[in-house]
C-alpha cells in the first residue's frame, strides 16, 4: 500500500519526533492521527496545518479504553481503519543522565512507568488496529527504540529496560503477524537534537556524540522521521521483526 493511502496513527505526536513524523506521513499524502495526552495546543495546531487529512485526538495510550475509543474515532473520521501505528509516545522522560537515578537509588515504580508507556501502550495500540489490519489483509507496525540498549553510556535504566522490552515484543508480533499481512518494527535513536525530552541534556554531551558519529553530527527529529517512512513504504514490504538504528551510524552493531 502506498503512503498516500494510508491512515497513520502517531502516538504522542502533539511535539517533539511524534510532531515530525506526523508531518513527514502528511508530506507523502497518508491521513494522520495526530494522537495527543496534555499537548492538545499543540497537536490541534499542527492537525491544522496539515488540513483536512488530519485529525487530532486525545488518549492515554497506556489506558485500553482510551485506545478503543481512539480508533473508533479515528476510523469514523477518516471513514476506514488505520493501517499504519508508530508507536512513538513516550512517558514523562528527561534525558539528563547527571540526574537519573543511580543503581542504588532508582525504584521499580520507574520501571513501571516506562514499562507501562513503552511495552503495554504498544500492546493495546497493536490490538486495537489488529481487527482492521486483518480485514486489510496490511498492516504496519512501527515500534521507536533507542540505540541505549545496545550502548549503554548513561544510567538510563528504566527507559532503556523497556525499551529493550519493546524490541523484544517487536519481534514476537512479528512473528506473530506476518501470516495476516502485518509487518512490525523498531527504530531506534540516539539523542536527538532537539526535542523537549532532550532539552535538559548538556551541549557537551551533543558535542561529544557529534565527534564520535561518522556524520559528524547529532541526529534531528527530522531525519529521524524520514527513517520511520521505509518502514510504511512499499520498498520495505519484505522486511518485518527488525530494528533499525537511526543516529548517523554511532552505533554499528
Amino acid at each position: 500500500m502506498q503512503l498516500s493511502d494510508q491512515i497513520v496513527l502517531v502516538t504522542g505526536a502533539g511535539r517533539g519526533l511524534g510532531h515530525e513524523i506526523a508531518s513527514a506521513f502528511a508530506r507523502e499524502g497518508a491521513r494522520v492521527v495526530v494522537n495527543y495526552r496534555r499537548s492538545r495546543d499543540a497537536a490541534e495546531a499542527l492537525a491544522a496545518q496539515i488540513g483536512p487529512r488530519a485529525i487530532a485526538l486525545p488518549a492515554d495510550v497506556t489506558d485500553p479504553a482510551q485506545v478503543g475509543a481512539l480508533f473508533s474515532q479515528a476510523s469514523a473520521h477518516f471513514d476506514g481503519d488505520v493501517t499504519t501505528v508508530v508507536n512513538n509516545a513516550l512517558a514523562d522522560f528527561s534525558f539528563n543522565g547527571d540526574a537519573r537515578a543511580k543503581a542504588d537509588a532508582i525504584g521499580w515504580e520507574d520501571f513501571a512507568t516506562q514499562f507501562q508507556g513503552s511495552v503495554r501502550a504498544a500492546l493495546n495500540t497493536t490490538q486495537a488496529a489488529l481487527p482492521g489490519m486483518r480485514t486489510a489483509g496490511f498492516g504496519r507496525i512501527i515500534n521507536i527504540g533507542t540505540n541505549l540498549f545496545q550502548n549503554p553510556v548513561v544510567p538510563y535504566h528504566d527507559y532503556t529496560a523497556a525499551k529493550a522490552a519493546l524490541l523484544s515484543l517487536t519481534r514476537t508480533l512479528a512473528g506473530d503477524l506476518g501470516p495476516d499481512g502485518i509487518t512490525v518494527n523498531m527504530l531506534s535513536g540516539g539523542l536527538l537534537r532537539t526535542t523537549d525530552a532532550s532539552a535538559a541534556t548538556p551541549q557537551a554531551v551533543f558535542d561529544y556524540i557529534a565527534a564520535n558519529t561518522p556524520l559528524r553530527s547529532v541526529t534531528t527529529p527530522a531525519e529521524f522521521a524520514d527513517a520511520v517512512l521505509f518502514f510504511a513504504s512499499p520498498w520495505s514490504r519484505a522486511v518485518t521483526g527488525q530494528n533499525l538504528v537511526v543516529d548517523g551510524g554511532l552505533v554499528r552493531d
